[in-house]
């Protein structure tokens, strides 16, 4: 059964709902027969390289509230993420843009470490406060988890992923994926948001029970549809003020 995961290495809840997520899966009796896969979404595709703007400033700015209301916020995602064990430096956070972040995610996907490339992006950007729209630190963070330095930064210096990053958010568009993060599991229900871990659980556990007897033709076929969960916690969908 395949988990895919649309999310932004600089949404704060697309951090937290991993870890809800990962811890959910622990608890999953099956889940060493579960794939998760991460798919590319970015919050703002116009969004500069770089900025002298503040995450207080920009969405003071985005959502028309003020600079201690937006400090606010901050406060109240940093004790949510240290709820499940993170450590979120919001006032020192490089604003930037993704899209080459999510080339490279897409490249170390390609040498089989998506998935820890995917977790060092979003603890450089949330905890080390580093500058992930930066080639220069995208290339020393791909040596981190073992790639070749060199060739991460020739392939950042192209326009090599391109189209996989751009796939995977027009297949987003196509799902009527509009805020991350977002969980598809087996293409069959969507978790929205950075829910708790029990909505997990309940939504892995059906997709399997509908999935195991199609697959084995056990006698009784018929499998009880659920509703899609669908809360609060994402990333895209602000509350306003």
């Amino acid at each position: 059964m395949k988990v895919e995961i649309w999310s932004d290495f600089v949404c704060p809840f697309c951090y937290i709902g991993k870890r809800r997520f990962e811890e959910a899966l622990e608890q999953f009796a099956h889940k060493d027969e579960i794939e998760v896969v991460y798919r590319s979404y970015e919050l703002d595709p116009n969004s500069p390289r770089d900025t002298n703007r503040s995450m207080a400033e920009i969405l003071a700015s985005k959502y028309g509230m003020s600079i201690e209301q937006a400090e606010a916020t901050n406060a109240n995602i940093t004790e949510q993420a240290a709820g499940v064990g993170l450590t979120y430096r919001m006032d020192k956070l490089i604003p930037t843009n993704t899209f080459d972040a999510h080339r490279l995610a897409h490249y170390a996907g390609q040498h089989g470490k998506a998935h820890e490339m995917t977790e060092l992006l979003l603890k450089a950007y949330f905890t080390d406060n580093k500058h992930i729209g930066d080639r220069d630190t995208l290339a020393a963070l791909a040596a981190e988890i073992g790639l070749d330095k060199n060739e991460a930064a020739q392939v950042l210096a192209s326009d090599q992923f391109t189209q996989e990053v751009r796939a995977d958010e027009q297949e987003g568009a196509d799902l009527g994926i509009s805020g991350v993060p977002f969980f598809v599991i087996d293409r069959k229900y969507g978790v929205s948001g950075a829910q708790p871990g029990e909505v997990f659980v309940q939504a892995l556990q059906k997709a399997w029970d509908e999935v195991k007897p199609s697959l084995t033709l056990v006698n009784d076929a018929s499998s009880e549809a659920a509703d899609d969960a669908c809360s609060d916690g994402v990333c895209g969908v602000p509350p306003k003020k």
